[in-house]
C-alpha cells in the first residue's frame, strides 16, 4: 500500500493507566500498530476522523474535542465544545464536515454541532432528547442513543436508540438546521438496534442488534417526506450457534471496498466476517472466530483488506489477525499491543 498511515485509539482515563488517545505507526504489510505518543484527552470513549481525513474528534468528559491531523501523523488540540448533556459514546461526521452528530447512550440525547472550516468545532445547532420505556431494567428500560448518523442523500438523520428498540429517522436540511421526526423503524422488543453503517452508495443499510445478535439488511431509496425503507435480510453475528448466553454484538466494520463486514461478538469474544454482494447488499457469513482478547469493542481494517486489529476492552489489548476470506481463517499476524481499556479506533492516511 503506497503512503503512510496512522491509527488513533480513544481509551477511558480515569486510572492514570492512559492518557486518553494513543498514536501509531502502521505497518500495513505485517498488519500491525507500532506505538508512538500518547494525547490527553479526558476518557476517550470514541475517536472518528473527518471525511477529508484533516481532523480527528474524540468524546471526552467536557463534550467533544477536536485535533488538527499533521502530514507526519502526530495531532494537535484545535478546541473542545461542550454538548450540554451527559458525556457521548459516539460520533459521526457529514460528508461534507459541515456538522458533528453525537449519541448520548447515558441520557438518550442526539445533538449536532456545528463544524468550522478548519475542523474547529463549532457551537449546537439542534438536539433530541428520546423519551419511552424499553423492557430491561437497567439495560434497555429507558432511552440509549448509541449512534446517529446523516443519510448519504443528505435529507435525514438516523437516531439508533437500543433503550427503546427504535431508529427514529428526522429530517435535516442546512436551511432551517432542525431535527424534525419524520419516521421511525420499530424493531423487535429486547432487540437492542446498537448501531447502523451506510454503503457508501447509499442502497443499502446495516443494522446491528446488540442483544438479539443479528444484522439486518436494509435496502434505502430517498423520499420527500420519509425515506423509503424495506428489510431484506436478517443474519446472525455469532454463526449457527453462539458460545455465550451473554453474547452482546459490539461493533461493524467494511473493508474499504465494501465487499467484506466485520462484526465483534462480546462475551463470545469473536469476529464474524461477511461476504457483501456489492450489487444486492446481501451478506455471506464466512467465518467466526476468537480474537485472543476479551470484548471486541471496536474492529480496525486495514487499508490492503487483508487484516484486522480488534480493540480488546476488558483486557486491555490489541490483537492482529491476517485475514483468509478463502479459506475461512484469522491468522494471527503479530504480537498484540497493551494499551487501557480501549474503546475505539480510527485508521487515516496522512501525507
Amino acid at each position: 500500500m503506497k503512503g503512510r498511515y496512522m491509527a488513533y485509539v480513544g481509551s477511558y482515563s480515569y486510572t492514570g493507566k492512559a492518557k486518553g488517545i494513543t498514536v501509531y505507526d502502521i505497518d500495513v504489510e505485517k498488519g500491525i500498530f507500532i506505538p508512538r505518543c500518547e494525547e490527553e484527552v479526558n476518557n476517550s470513549s470514541y475517536v472518528i476522523a473527518s471525511s477529508d481525513t484533516k481532523t480527528l474528534y474524540s468524546i471526552a468528559d467536557e463534550g467533544v474535542v477536536s485535533f488538527r491531523i499533521h502530514e507526519n501523523g502526530s495531532i494537535t488540540r484545535l478546541n473542545s465544545a461542550g454538548i450540554k448533556g451527559m458525556r457521548g459514546c459516539h460520533l459521526s461526521t457529514d460528508a461534507k464536515d459541515k456538522y458533528l452528530f453525537v449519541s448520548g447512550y447515558h441520557d438518550g440525547k442526539s445533538t449536532v454541532l456545528r463544524l468550522h472550516e478548519d475542523g474547529s468545532i463549532g457551537e449546537i445547532v439542534d438536539h433530541v432528547f428520546h423519551k419511552g420505556l424499553g423492557s430491561v431494567a437497567e439495560r434497555n428500560f429507558r432511552p440509549h442513543v448509541s449512534c446517529s448518523r446523516r443519510t448519504p442523500d443528505g435529507k435525514y438523520v438516523m437516531v439508533s436508540d437500543l433503550g427503546i428498540d427504535q431508529v427514529k429517522i428526522y429530517r435535516f436540511n442546512e436551511c432551517d438546521e432542525k431535527l424534525v421526526l419524520v419516521d421511525a423503524l420499530r424493531c423487535e422488543r429486547e432487540s437492542a438496534p446498537k448501531c447502523f453503517r451506510f454503503s457508501s452508495d447509499g442502497k443499502f443499510f446495516y443494522l446491528l442488534y446488540e442483544l438479539k445478535n443479528v444484522i439486518e439488511v436494509y435496502t434505502y431509496e430517498t423520499g420527500e417526506r420519509n425515506p423509503k425503507i424495506e428489510k431484506i435480510q436478517t443474519i446472525s453475528t455469532t454463526g449457527p450457534k453462539r458460545l455465550s448466553q451473554l453474547t452482546a454484538a459490539c461493533s461493524m466494520r467494511f473493508s474499504s471496498d465494501e465487499k467484506y463486514l466485520f462484526c465483534g461478538n462480546a462475551g463470545d469474544n469473536t469476529v464474524s466476517v461477511y461476504r457483501r454482494d456489492t450489487e444486492n447488499g446481501l451478506l455471506e457469513l464466512i467465518c467466526c472466530l476468537p480474537i485472543s482478547g476479551d470484548y471486541p469493542k471496536d474492529i480496525a481494517v486495514f487499508p490492503d483488506d487483508q487484516h484486522i486489529a480488534s480493540i480488546n476492552h476488558e483486557n486491555g489489548s490489541i490483537t492482529f489477525f491476517h485475514v483468509d476470506y478463502e479459506k475461512g481463517l484469522l491468522v494471527m499476524s503479530g504480537k498484540s499491543v497493551r494499551v487501557n481499556e480501549p474503546n475505539s479506533c480510527v485508521i487515516v492516511k496522512v501525507n
